[in-house]
């Protein structure tokens, strides 16, 4: 048995972030990283779709709109990228203290900024 004062600690950026405690199962703290990279995928989605919108959707929509659309888009890709980076942390820090998961909240930032993007998108059509 290794004694827990041999084993090597954390330093510097790495113990910032994550904190002091035991080290997780690898497997639960790569579990951890696909679905922090899931949600930044979901990012990029959002990025794509605002740019896109805004460099080929021409007539289609009024200037105000689509001015409104690419930002709600954009705005909660960004918000959904630093959310994504902030739960991996609190996720890895509460695995490694032994402390319960935090909520999920992050899917409501997505629902709320999708909400928004579609109820300007329903107003252009009303």
């Amino acid at each position: 048995m290794v004694d827990a004062d041999a084993r090597p600690r954390r330093q510097g950026v790495s113990l910032l972030i994550l904190g002091d405690g035991q080290e997780p199962d690898p497997r639960f703290s790569l579990a951890n990283e696909r679905t922090f990279l899931a949600w930044v995928r979901t990012s990029l989605a959002l990025f794509a779709g605002g740019v896109g919108l805004e460099a080929f959707a021409g007539e289609a929509f009024p200037q105000g709109t689509r001015t409104a659309l690419v930002a709600a888009l954009l705005g909660t890709g960004m918000l959904l990228a630093v959310s994504a980076t902030v739960r991996w942390a609190q996720i890895e820090r509460a695995m490694r203290q032994d402390r319960p998961l935090p909520l999920p909240w992050i899917g409501a930032v997505l629902a709320f900024g999708v909400a928004i993007a579609l109820g300007v998108f329903v107003g252009h059509l009303l």
